[in-house]
């Protein structure tokens, strides 16, 4: 289900998504993940998942909160391509372990990233972005 145009609410919601964003911690862990996590094997992808893992606890706050946002989408809340008009970052995580779903999800739960493998699938803005994010990616990781 999607919404097919967005309204006041949209913009009150994605207002909230932004502010959310900024909180101290959460703003720490999206640079660590942003500036650390770049996974060059299924090894590595998979290791974070550890709890002893330095970069565990960002990764599950980062990730969980873009699963919560893109499931605003999901199920119709809000407009997917109005909300990743101003909410891509989560896709760039998403085609970072984009390459190893199949481990992630193994090791943790089939449902892993499936809001985030919706949205970049679903909506011309999503596509878009991972399109910009899959190249960013790669260049990143000298592939």
């Amino acid at each position: 289900m999607t919404k097919q145009a967005p309204d006041h609410h949209d913009a009150e919601l994605v207002l909230k998504v932004y502010d959310l964003r900024r909180e101290p911690v959460m703003r720490e862990s999206r640079d660590a993940i942003n500036r650390d996590y770049w996974p060059r094997t299924e090894a590595e992808a998979v290791a974070i998942l550890s709890p002893d893992h330095p970069l565990n606890r960002q990764y599950r706050q980062v990730s969980t909160y873009w699963e919560m946002v893109y499931g605003l989408c999901r199920h119709g809340v809000v407009n997917a391509d109005f909300l990743l008009d101003s909410n891509g970052e989560g896709l760039l995580l998403f085609a970072r372990v984009e390459p190893y779903l199949a481990a992630i999800r193994k090791a943790t739960s089939p449902r892993s990233f499936e809001k985030a493998e919706w949205i970049a699938n679903s909506c011309d803005v999503g596509r878009q972005l991972m399109e910009i994010f899959r190249r960013r990616v790669r260049a990143k990781l000298g592939g």
